[in-house]
């Protein structure tokens, strides 16, 4: 009789990556996002590349990893509107909202995003919570604008430092910096998202509010559950 164990979230990721393979519609050109659990979509997208016409990337990362795959990568511009988009969050509430970024590539995340009839949310269980804001929010931002918007956030209750690596800032694939920010409740995603990208120097804030999921494949311990919003 074989035990049962406790599934590791790498392994919650394959299952909900190879789940998303149902929302692929054959034929089509796929939006695809960034992240860990996207990586293992891409993987399980593979086993159907002959079947489809390619895929709109939302990064760098994902665009070499889909291509070393064999499969085709569109320019956004070249194509009018996608029929799926399947992304990975940081957080998801019950409503489909997301805070997104933690990869770095929310603008591009967004874009995409937003030229596609449905986004599939792939996640581990872990990424459910009641209210937004205990993952640090990413926001890009035009570096000119920093210092203003560390004291904006500071305005809010929230403390915004910028995202480093091997001690300078990080620089995104759009050339720009990006603020995390500490401290929030976010009770209202949609008015929130539409305050912060009013002020000026930002270039996205990795609230997905307005381009909210319309489903969520979330890994749980006994399986794939689907949310519906």
């Amino acid at each position: 009789m074989s035990q049962k164990r406790t599934m590791t979230q790498d392994e919650l990721k394959t299952l909900v990556g190879q789940a998303a393979l149902q929302y692929v519609v054959p034929g089509e050109i796929v939006g695809v996002g960034t992240g860990s659990t996207v990586n293992k979509f891409i993987d399980a997208l593979a086993t159907m590349k002959d079947r489809i016409k390619g895929a709109v990337s939302s990064s760098e990362a994902s665009t070499k990893r889909l291509t070393a795959l064999g499969i085709t990568v569109f320019d956004s511009n070249e194509v009018a509107e996608l029929s799926v988009y399947i992304d990975g969050a940081d957080e998801i509430d019950a409503r489909g909202y997301m805070i997104k970024g933690g990869g770095a590539a929310l603008t591009r995340e967004k874009i995409v995003a937003a030229q596609s009839r449905q986004f599939v949310c792939i996640a581990d269980e872990s990424k459910l919570v009641p209210t937004l804001g205990k993952f640090p929010l990413p926001v890009e931002v035009i570096p000119m604008a920093t210092q203003r918007l560390i004291r904006q956030f500071a305005t809010l209750g929230g403390r915004a430092t910028v995202r480093l690596a091997d001690g300078q800032p990080l620089v995104t694939d759009n050339g720009q910096h990006l603020l995390d920010v500490t401290g929030l409740q976010i009770s209202d995603p949609l008015a929130f998202e539409s305050q912060v990208n009013q002020w000026p120097g930002v270039v996205t804030v990795g609230v997905f509010a307005h381009q909210k999921a319309h489903v969520c494949l979330l890994g749980t311990a006994g399986g794939v559950k689907t949310l519906k919003f």
